[in-house]
């Protein structure tokens, strides 16, 4: 029998209802059609390089305030940009753009296809740089002086408007700075990196001529086109990647000798080169390598100049997997220290290495897990980072000294924080939401202490009847807490029972309940409790913030515990008196759509209908930096992929199931849910099925309102 225990959130128990909110959320508006309903902020909000002056933008104005004064100082409108722009035979902007500083007085912003740089004190703007329309992944250096970008799988740098390829490839297979190399696991967003000075650029050569390409169907031409692109599903072959450095000086490139093709121990050997970071001094290159099992690393540095390498700073390895998201993190001021997270005590935390790999200390130390680290500086001894010591629910700014370990939580107000920190670490700009505050914004000092506030506290809900929401916690089977939130519906009536719809995610890399504006529920599931719902959500073992061994728990056997964690919420609602536990619903999408259908399946009769999109139904049609990560291969875990096939349990379907899929899906392909559907006929089971044209993973746009009106109308008629 499952224990319900109520935790710190009688003060996140939210009523929301009041004489003067009488509005309702319309789909459009849950479908964030409707600007105004988001917490006002403050755009491109940044300290002014080198000073205690901070910056934002208001009324198409940059907007200068101090530290030390209340006032505020207009430093650039943009019709005066605009006016200067226009004399230099530049085009004009609608709106104000987004400003990278490189000194207190210069900034640079794109436009169209140039880099446009200002200077405030001389009143001048530039065409700086200049580069093709038809360019993609495009990178500029930190002074500003180069572009990096890519045209058909190939590689150029431009100066000046003086475009120089670096490479000239003719094979498709073969594709140079590229983000989405291993598939963006990793941390990786980018397949460029600049050297600190611009002396150099590091880049990711991918060769995918040894990966199986898959079709995708455009259906724009009258001759509907095939779109074929390369996917590596869970046990196939995968693509090979290497590490270019191209010289600005010399104009020549040399590779990383990252191949260990020799060693005699396939399981060590290297296959994902990732988190890419240079030495400040651009002397060498650190790379994090990962095995195919990704349960082993070697960080290793290699010679920038030749490309040799030079040695391996330590290892981790991990019974299941290992997955670093980010590089060294070197200490301002200071070429010989670097902080590294790791997971290896079983919580994200900060170590302090030097550059010969010698652990100098761990900085944080607890069982609790650093979610963002900032910077750390050689002059204070300071490193600042965020973590949620105090609440897994909560993001807060803290501060550890690094030489007496000691650890201050600067940011106390209970809720999820962004800090920005002042070049010299004495003033904080604090950005922070909780269930209460939908987005206030306050200047602070080191100790946190409240100097001014920037943006003050807006609800721009407080027309709308929205639906009371409740945080708490459910403990499971082996007395794990798992987080939940319910809202209830926007009319709510004591005595009277409602239908109730349960929302899921629950893979890695994610957690629904926060404690942020609206708990973290959106929009969308408070417009599903304003239709008369009671929207419920419990984050499962496999979620993320929680430590190693709550995440890992899903290892080679994706849609068990999660499933088991999620019943217990299912099975929670069923004792709720406004509950009517004959019509339950579930959602989800994605990850969630695999949960989604894993739980109708595998427990027939205790949900009346079910929604999901683009969901996973067999895993050995996943890829295979993911899927392996999770899975391992069907080869080496067949019992996993057997347990985790949905396409195993349709005969015991019972109740209502809407499948939803886009036709250009390149991350779950179709074939998850054709397979799904041809199982169905097979069985003689009855399935709902839509799929969006044109779309890829998601329904965006104007085309989120269909698909929100869709899901609904489902559960209308169904539930």
């Amino acid at each position: 029998m499952h224990r319900f225990t109520t935790f710190l959130f009688l003060s996140l128990l939210i009523p929301f209802i009041g004489t003067s909110q009488t509005k309702l959320l319309t789909v459009e508006d849950a479908s964030y059609m409707n600007p105004k309903l988001n917490p006002a902020s403050l755009s491109q909000l940044q300290w002014r390089p080198g000073t205690n002056q901070f910056l934002y933008v208001a009324k198409n104005s940059l907007v200068q305030g101090n530290s030390m004064k209340t006032g505020r100082d207009t430093l650039v409108r943009l019709a005066d940009l605009n006016l200067l722009l226009g004399i230099n035979k530049l085009d004009t902007l609608k709106r104000f753009p987004l400003l990278t500083f490189l000194t207190a007085d210069q900034f640079y912003f794109t436009s169209q296809n140039k880099l446009v740089l200002c200077d405030i004190m001389k009143n001048t703007v530039t065409a700086a740089n200049w580069w093709p329309d038809k360019m993609e992944n495009l990178d500029i250096s930190r002074d500003g002086k180069s572009a990096a970008y890519t045209m058909n799988n190939n590689l150029y740098i431009s100066e000046g408007g003086k475009e120089t390829a670096i490479t000239a490839e003719n094979n498709e297979g073969i594709v140079y700075g590229s983000s989405r190399v291993h598939r963006n696991e990793f941390g990786i967003s980018k397949g460029t990196f600049w050297s600190p000075d611009g002396h150099y650029l590091a880049f990711y050569r991918m060769d995918e001529t040894m990966v199986a390409a898959y079709p995708l169907v455009d259906i724009t031409p009258r001759i509907a086109a095939v779109n074929m692109t390369k996917y590596p599903m869970a046990g196939m072959a995968s693509h090979k990647v290497t590490v270019g450095v191209y010289s600005m000086s010399s104009k020549k490139t040399i590779y990383l000798q990252t191949n260990d093709s020799s060693v005699a121990d396939s399981a060590s050997r290297i296959e994902y080169l990732t988190n890419i970071t240079w030495s400040p001094d651009e002397k060498f290159i650190y790379v994090a390598c990962l095995n195919r099992d990704q349960n082993f690393i070697q960080l290793n540095r290699y010679e920038a100049a030749t490309g040799r390498f030079i040695k391996t700073l330590f290892e981790e390895r991990n019974a299941s997997y290992v997955e670093p998201l980010e590089g060294p993190k070197f200490l301002a001021g200071d070429q010989e220290k670097f902080i590294w997270e790791s997971r290896r005590d079983g919580y994200n935390h900060l170590y302090l290495y030097d550059i010969n790999g010698i652990l100098i200390k761990q900085v944080t130390k607890g069982p609790w897990e650093v979610s963002e680290f900032y910077t750390a500086d050689l002059k204070s001894q300071k490193a600042w980072f965020h973590c949620n010591i105090d609440n897994p629910l909560d993001r807060k700014l803290c501060m550890a000294d690094l030489k007496s370990g000691n650890i201050s939580t600067i940011t106390t107000l209970p809720g999820t924080h962004a800090a920005k920190i002042s070049d010299d670490g004495q003033y904080i700009l604090d950005n922070f939401s909780n269930t209460k505050v939908a987005r206030q914004v306050e200047l602070l000092d080191a100790k946190g202490k409240q100097l001014q506030v920037l943006l003050d506290n807006d609800n721009p809900l407080k027309d709308y009847r929205l639906g009371e929401m409740s945080v708490f916690t459910l403990k499971n089977s082996e007395n794990t807490e798992l987080y939940c939130r319910l809202i209830k519906p926007a009319d709510f009536e004591p005595g009277k029972r409602y239908p109730a719809i349960i929302y899921v995610y629950g893979g890695p890399h994610s957690q629904l309940i926060t404690n942020s504006w609206l708990g973290g529920a959106g929009l969308f599931l408070n417009y599903l409790a304003d239709m008369g719902y009671v929207v419920f959500t419990l984050d499962n073992r496999g979620t993320s913030n929680r430590g190693r061994d709550f995440e890992h728990a899903i290892f080679r056997n994706l849609g068990m515990n999660e499933v088991t964690d999620q019943m217990v919420g299912a099975n929670y609602l069923k004792t709720l008196p406004f509950v009517d536990s004959a019509r339950i619903g579930i959602n989800g999408w994605s990850y969630g759509g695999f949960l989604t259908i894993s739980m109708f399946l595998k427990h027939p009769g205790t949900f009346k209908a079910a929604v999901c999109g683009g969901p996973v139904t067999d895993w050995k049609y996943y890829e295979v930096m993911y899927g392996e990560r999770y899975m391992d291969t069907p080869g080496n875990n067949p019992d996993g992929y057997k347990n985790a096939c949905l396409l195993n349990y349709v005969k015991d379907m019972k109740g209502k199931l809407l499948i939803i899929h886009d036709d250009q899906d390149g991350t779950v392909v179709p074939q998850n849910s054709l397979t799904f559907l041809k199982k169905c006929v097979d069985e003689g089971k009855q399935v709902d099925f839509f799929l969006y044209p044109g779309h890829e993973h998601n329904v965006r746009g104007k085309d989120r309102v269909h698909l929100n009106q869709k899901m609904v109308q489902y559960f209308q008629e169904n539930l």
